[in-house]
């Protein structure tokens, strides 16, 4: 055995541990990542569910064409792009913002209680956050209505029938939910920054502001594009429409992720297939693949 090999095995001794913890996680996104991406063919097949998915007839992109000559494709599309982008952004800001502040902090009891309060929305169901908004929210029993807009002598406002205040609504409790761990990665991001920039920094004459600028923030920024890395990625997965009771408002919020919801039927696997091409679940596809297999009972 030469040299290489004796020391790569030397190598793979010493990281044994490490790589078997890798396997778990491994396999799991293997199984739940990759080998399902081979049902995405059943976008460009006519699906037939006596013949399953491999024995149903090759269409093409007819399929594509049926869901993008509706006006929902552009809906579909519009929202979760638009709302995506706010949610990247504003969320972003909001915790390099926070996670500044809290790094600021001197004493150790504030910064675990900050620390837990920033981090429990994060902790919430969003089944728990819906009701949350809608104890603030209400016509009739809402803090809004009755406190806040009541103390200004504004009259009420019917949140729930009113489409247009849901943009900036579902952006906020987006922003409220999610952005506390993204402030817990930022703020872990700077406590390993050296102290010894920042004091030379200062005795360079630099204010607070300057070394935040020149310091701070280039540190930040390779969390910073991971952290935007995997927001890109799960663009397709807001969950807040559940937060929308009315069919107006839902519209307002139909993303890809959610757009099927307003056809109340059980879920065909051949849908789940769709989503993995178009990056969604849309209201069009569903309905024509339930038409075909309806016309295929009545056969």
């Amino acid at each position: 055995m030469n040299t290489a090999n004796r020391r790569s095995l030397r190598r793979l001794s010493r990281y044994l541990p490490l790589y078997l913890l890798l396997i778990p996680g491994t396999l799991y996104i293997l199984i739940n990542n990759y080998i399902p991406m081979a049902g995405i063919v059943v976008a460009f097949k006519q699906y037939n569910f006596q013949k399953g998915i491999w024995g149903s007839d090759f269409i093409g992109f007819k399929n594509f064409e049926f869901l993008f000559k509706t006006q929902d494709a552009w809906l579909i599309t519009r929202n979760t792009i638009g709302y995506n982008l706010a949610f990247i952004v504003i969320g972003t800001v909001m915790s390099v913002f926070v996670a500044i502040l809290l790094n600021e902090v001197t004493s150790n009891v504030a910064k675990k209680f900050h620390q837990t309060a920033i981090l429990l929305p994060y902790l919430i169901s969003i089944v728990i956050v819906s009701y949350l908004v809608y104890g603030f929210l209400s016509f009739e029993t809402g803090f809004m209505n009755l406190t806040f807009l009541k103390m200004f002598g504004i009259d009420p406002v019917s949140w729930y029938t009113d489409p247009k205040y849901w943009p900036y609504i579902l952006i906020i409790v987006n922003v409220w939910k999610w952005f506390g761990f993204n402030t817990i990665i930022f703020y872990a991001t700077l406590v390993g920054i050296d102290h010894s920039y920042f004091e030379s920094a200062a005795l360079d004459g630099a204010s607070k502001w300057k070394s935040i600028i020149h310091i701070t923030l280039p540190s930040l920024k390779p969390t910073l594009i991971i952290l935007t890395l995997m927001s890109v990625g799960r663009i397709f997965l807001f969950g807040l429409r559940s937060l929308l009771p009315g069919s107006d408002e839902q519209r307002t919020a139909d993303g890809c992720h959610q757009y099927d919801r307003h056809l109340r039927v059980s879920r065909s696997d051949a849908d789940a297939k769709y989503r993995n091409v178009l990056g969604c679940r849309s209201l069009p596809v569903r309905r024509r693949l339930y038409f075909n297999y309806a016309c295929q009972l009545c056969r």
